[in-house]
Formats: structure tokens, C-alpha cells, sequence
């Protein structure tokens, strides 16, 4: 009987791990980070079943050193530089895991990272889970002066539901991906916001984002964004953050309130006029989404934020 329960839990447990690593001129970063992601695949309870590193059209050498130095990577190319979200979920389709880890070019896991994900996945509403970076706790979402916004809450010794899953250092189950569409690469590209993004598409249809604290992994933050100016990355993300919550903010009160919230920032702040007028040119398909958001959410948005109030 004893031996019939373990085998049963151990087939709960048999997920297949693909990792996906996207790239684009990390040669540096690539040979500093990947002994650890080899060396964790070593490990049989993270239960990798391929790395795989998605070239977004590198100049730096990156192909020749990966095909040089760690031949046991698979490699696909993409002919132009497409930006983060495309790379990712080229490797998503590419990948033939259960569960889709996806860690930056800057992350470096612990060799048994992986141990403390794996069993969350037996339930079956889960959707992804955030991997623990030091000194992150888990994420918060709220609306506040009429726009979507995340904040960290305090890292604790047990796993913890989070508004989203990092695209950098997270773990996600790979039929949900699919079903979602992946991340969104005609709105948000090139970065910045697509994972919120798509843990709030999940989030509204039901699944559950978690984070776990004793899966642990060193980020070494936006060192692979780090040669774009500061300015530019801030107009990026005030643009994906304006779409983001005019896509999937479908609650018609709190869809009034951003609208009362853009016309204040815009007082406030004059040259929040640019960041619209960006965000603009992308309105039809972000009003295309939104569409598609409003038939196929099953949780309204004001139930998940009272998910964070009191954390």
C-alpha cells in the first residue's frame, strides 16, 4: 500500500523542465551564468529536460561561444532581433517541457533550484510560479490613482500567492501558456510589463500565481537592458504600463476611475502627454485584446486586488 501511495506521488511529480533563456549580445553574461544552469540540469529532482536559449539576433559572438563552450544547448536563432517576448515564446513553442522555466541571461540558479517548484504544479489550477530572488518577497497589485500598479511585498519562509510571475526567474506550466497565447509581443515589445501582463490574463481565468521562497536564484537586475538609456526605459514602461491597464482593466467602475486617473496625470504632469500619445499608436490592438479579455475572464478585477489588500 505504502509502496502504491510513493509511486502514485512520484507521478504526480514527473514533470518534464524545459529552460528557455533568451539573448541578445549577452555574451559575458552567458559565460559567467550558464556553468550554474548546466550544472543544475545534473541534478535529477530538478527534472530538466533541455536548455534552450533563443538568439535574438546577436552580434557579440554568443552563438559561437554557446556552441563552443555548453554544446549540450540548443540553440535557436532568430534572423532580426524581435525583442524579449518574442524570444520567449519562440522557445516556448520550441520547447517540449511540461513546465517552462524562463531565466534572464543575468540569473544564476542555485544547482537544486528547482526541487521546491516542481510539486506545486500538482495542483491543477496553478498557473506559474515566481522563483526567490534576494531580497524579493512575493508581488502585490492594487489600482491606485486609477492605474494598475505592482508593489513587493515582505519575503517570507512559506510559498505565498503573488500578483505575477517574473518573466525573468519564473516557472510556468506550459498548456496554460498556450492556451493564454504566451506573452503579448505586439503590445509590449520590446519589454517591460509582459509578464504582469500575462499573469493577470491567468490570474482572471481562474489560475493561481504563486512564489516560492526556497527556490532561490541570483539576479544581477537589468544588466541586460543596461546599454539602453534610462530615459527611454522609462518612457517603455510608462507606455506598457498605460496599455497593460487599458487592455485588461475590464471592470467598467474601475475602468472609469483610469480614465479620471489619466486626465489628472496628464494635469500634473504635462509631459505625460508623450507617454499617451506612444501608447496611441497602439490602441486598436490593445481595444482588440481588451475585447477578447472581457469574454474570457471568469474573476473580476476587484477580486483580485482584495487578494492583496492586507499583505
Amino acid at each position: 500500500m505504502l509502496l502504491e501511495q510513493t509511486k502514485r506521488q512520484m507521478d504526480k511529480n514527473n514533470f518534464r523542465v524545459s529552460i528557455i533563456i533568451p539573448n541578445y549580445n549577452g555574451r559575458e553574461l552567458l559565460a559567467e551564468n550558464l556553468p550554474s544552469v548546466v550544472l543544475s540540469k545534473k541534478e535529477k529532482r530538478n527534472q530538466i529536460l533541455e536548455i534552450i536559449i533563443v538568439d535574438d539576433a546577436s552580434s557579440d559572438g554568443s552563438v559561437e561561444l554557446i556552441k563552443k563552450f555548453f554544446p549540450e544547448i540548443k540553440i535557436v536563432r532568430h534572423k532580426a532581433n524581435r525583442g524579449f517576448s518574442a524570444s520567449v515564446n519562440t522557445g516556448a513553442r520550441t520547447a517540449t517541457g511540461d513546465l517552462l522555466v524562463l531565466l534572464n541571461s543575468d540569473v544564476s540558479p542555485e544547482k537544486r533550484f528547482l526541487i521546491n517548484v516542481i510539486s506545486h504544479f500538482n495542483d491543477e489550477n496553478v498557473f506559474g510560479v515566481s522563483l526567490h530572488e534576494k531580497g524579493y518577497g512575493p508581488a502585490k497589485g492594487k489600482l491606485e490613482a486609477g492605474f494598475i500598479v505592482h508593489d513587493p511585498a515582505k519575503e517570507s519562509s512559506s510559498a505565498k500567492e503573488t500578483f505575477w510571475v517574473n518573466g525573468g526567474s519564473g516557472v510556468f506550466r506550459r498548456s496554460y501558456w498556450m492556451k493564454l497565447g504566451g506573452m503579448d509581443e505586439k503590445l509590449f515589445s520590446p519589454f517591460y510589463w509582459e509578464d504582469v501582463d500575462l499573469s493577470y490574463r491567468a490570474a482572471k481565468r481562474g489560475w493561481k500565481n504563486l512564489w516560492e521562497p526556497n527556490s532561490k536564484v541570483v539576479h544581477k537586475h537589468e544588466s541586460t537592458i543596461g546599454k539602453i538609456s534610462r530615459l527611454k526605459r522609462q518612457k517603455i514602461q510608462e507606455r506598457n504600463q498605460l496599455l497593460f491597464t487599458l487592455k485588461n482593466l475590464t471592470s467598467p467602475t474601475l475602468f472609469r476611475r483610469h480614465l479620471s486617473g489619466i486626465i489628472s496625470r496628464i494635469g500634473k504632469h504635462p509631459g505625460y502627454i508623450i507617454i499617451l500619445i506612444m501608447a496611441l499608436t497602439k490602441i486598436s490592438i490593445a481595444h482588440r485584446l481588451r475585447v477578447k479579455e472581457k469574454k474570457e475572464s471568469k474573476i473580476s478585477d476587484e477580486a483580485i486586488f482584495d487578494k492583496f489588500k492586507n499583505d
